[in-house]
């Protein structure tokens, strides 16, 4: 099985040392938005490289290029943000080869951002609809033709650079449980999530609990009213700057925005 890297980043004029810092040993996809159109590729590491320079905006948009220019039997999903651990490839490999079941895995990460807590794997296990949402795109190992024979790809509503601030992976990985692929976790750790900026997460603000809405509504539909409630228990200490009424009307009002369309 071979395995290739989905690399979204922006304005990156020095793809070599993009490939370092993210600690690139696979073949790979460079989905790089700038302000023109080109392809190029280079060798790094005895691997192929592809370099597509994209004159557009927005996360799954980006994702979306890589991915339909996939070829690999496994793909990853990457940021520039990033840092893969030396022989990740294996380990994705062994994982998938010990579960010969599944079509996803989702692996663990070491997270060096103080913003945001990120969810900790223990043990391997199943991964349904009602657990899959704690997970973000770079946990994913994928198969190609899984994706493919479903028709998935990233919403352009949600993520950095569209109308709502994040959830394009959410979406992904719930319509990929929903098609019936067969996901897994696994605590084996292939990364490590550098502190960064981000281009959507400003903190939990207005717009943060809106966009939330929305994205509940998108997956959910009407039923996202109950979940929007769940999330305010579960949550309710990330309100105390907005106020969980506040915050509370902010979801609702981006269910209503969303539920419109």
């Amino acid at each position: 099985m071979k395995v290739q890297v989905l690399v979204a980043t922006m304005n990156q004029e020095n793809i070599e040392e993009l490939l370092n810092n993210i600690n690139i040993s696979t073949e790979a996809i460079i989905a790089n938005q700038t302000n023109n159109f080109s392809y190029n590729y280079l060798m790094h590491k005895q691997k192929k490289i592809d370099i597509y320079n994209f004159n557009e905006r927005g996360v799954g948009l980006n994702r979306n290029n890589a991915l339909m220019r996939a070829n690999a039997d496994i793909v990853l999903f990457a940021d520039d943000d990033i840092e893969y651990r030396d022989g990740y490839e294996q380990i994705i490999l062994d994982e998938f080869r010990n579960n010969p079941k599944a079509d996803m895995i989702f692996f663990n990460l070491c997270n060096n951002d103080d913003l945001r807590t990120r969810y900790m794997i223990k043990k391997c296990r199943r991964v349904h609809r009602y657990n899959c949402l704690r997970y973000g795109a770079v946990r994913i190992a994928v198969k190609l033709d899984k994706i493919k024979e479903n028709n998935i790809f990233f919403s352009l509503l949600f993520g950095g650079g569209a109308k709502y601030g994040s959830g394009e992976d959410s979406i992904f990985i719930y319509d990929c449980i929903k098609s019936g692929l067969k996901a897994y976790s696994s605590p084996k750790e292939i990364l490590t999530l550098k502190e960064s900026e981000s281009t959507w997460f400003k903190g939990y603000n207005e717009k943060y609990f809106y966009d939330k809405g929305a994205l509940l509504r998108c997956i959910f539909g009407k039923k996202a009213r109950i979940v929007i409630f769940l999330f305010i228990l579960k949550h309710y200490k990330n309100m105390i700057k907005v106020g969980i009424n506040k915050a509370y009307r902010q979801m609702i009002k981006g269910y209503k925005e969303f539920s419109s369309k």
